[in-house]
């Protein structure tokens, strides 16, 4: 069944602080948007600690199975870090570490070093990123902008201008209003249509998600904390 307009929620940059931080062992950003949230608890999946340290950071937690630290590494961690080893081969350090954030209450959380180096490790990243996107707050931050899993139908108070993309995961059907190039009860399909960068031409921007699920970039407005409300 499809939603109508009444259904709209709204995607607000809020003034309530993430949670938590997650850095994954990718490409992690520079010092200065760790700064943007350091006082929210960091969490780094395996790996990423020991480049976490080498620009200075030290984790408040380091979560995964440990198998990409060199053990000196660790013997300096275990000083000033809480180390959680997770030894499941099932899953990979992200969702270990998304579990861990759900332990602790954590829901709503920063995702940095998303792309983590081969293709593959990256798309697995992203698609743990819309499986647990269903029960917990997760905005992913690369290169100034956010990347968002969206599951309802949404309004979003844009700047004039601003880039946006949808992206179906791995299908949805889309109305749009206030974009340059909109959609009316169109189809988004992996392989076949994406909806990557569009613009907005108001302020006011509304996206209606008739069936599937979407990832939402925009620019990102750290320390701020996107959700719908």
């Amino acid at each position: 069944m499809g939603r109508g307009w009444q259904t709209v929620n709204e995607l607000k940059r809020t003034s309530t602080p993430f949670d938590a931080v997650i850095c994954l062992n990718g490409s992690i950003p520079s010092i200065d948007v760790f700064e943007h949230v350091m006082d929210r608890p960091l969490i780094a999946a395996d790996g990423a600690a020991e480049s976490l340290l080498r620009v200075g950071i030290v984790p408040e937690y380091v979560v995964g199975d440990l198998d990409s630290i060199d053990p000196e590494i660790l013997t300096l961690l275990r000083e000033s870090s809480e180390v959680v080893i997770e030894p499941d081969q099932e899953t990979n350090d992200f969702e270990k570490a998304l579990r861990f954030a759900q332990t602790m209450l954590w829901n709503r959380c920063l995702i940095v070093g998303i792309h983590g180096g081969d293709l593959e490790h990256t798309l697995n990243n992203w698609s743990v990123l819309t499986r647990f996107g269903r029960t917990m707050n997760l905005v992913a931050l690369d290169r100034d902008r956010f990347g968002i899993p969206i599951y309802d139908s949404f309004a979003y108070s844009s700047t004039m201008d601003e880039l946006l993309s949808i992206i179906p995961q791995p299908q949805a059907r889309i109305t749009t209003s206030g974009l340059v190039w909109p959609l009316r009860a169109e189809v988004l399909e992996h392989g076949l249509r994406e909806g990557a960068r569009n613009r907005s031409d108001t302020e006011h921007v509304e996206i209606i998600i008739h069936e599937g699920s979407i990832l939402f970039f925009c620019d990102a407005s750290l320390p701020l904390a996107p959700e719908l409300v």
